[in-house]
């Protein structure tokens, strides 16, 4: 469980980036710790929690968590310079591969509202691959 709460505070962190949490990523967020089990009384009490950052263990979930932050940050249809900032350190911090991360920010805008499909982003980790 700590491991789903260290998540949904990561997608918290990124949505909070641009100033407060919007509508429209809170909701989004919900949505995504619904599918992880966590209910919506402990989902609203990670917003002022400190959670200590555990990033999934395998590449896979890794990147699947990447893919949420692309995510929250593009459902607002606006990715500041700050939030992509944000996403290539928390790439970094995920163990991503950089060069997979920074293809992930430029390929994010040749796609209708910056979302992109999950059979690409991981197409592009896969061409990073060790």
């Amino acid at each position: 469980m700590e491991e789903k709460l260290s998540v949904l505070k990561e997608l918290i962190k990124m949505a909070r980036v641009d100033a407060d949490v919007r509508e429209m990523e809170y909701r989004l967020i919900l949505e995504m710790a619904k599918l992880l089990g966590v209910e919506k009384d402990h989902f609203d009490l990670l917003f002022d929690e400190y959670i200590e950052y555990k990033p999934p263990s395998s590449e896979f979930d890794r990147i699947l968590q990447f893919h949420r932050l692309v995510l929250v940050a593009n459902v607002d249809l606006n990715v500041n310079n700050k939030e992509k900032l944000h996403l290539k350190e928390c790439g970094i911090r995920l163990g991503l591969r950089p060069e997979a991360v920074d293809r992930v920010l430029k390929e994010m805008t040749l796609h209708e509202n910056g979302m992109i499909p999950t059979t690409v982003m991981l197409k592009i980790f896969q061409t990073y691959h060790n």
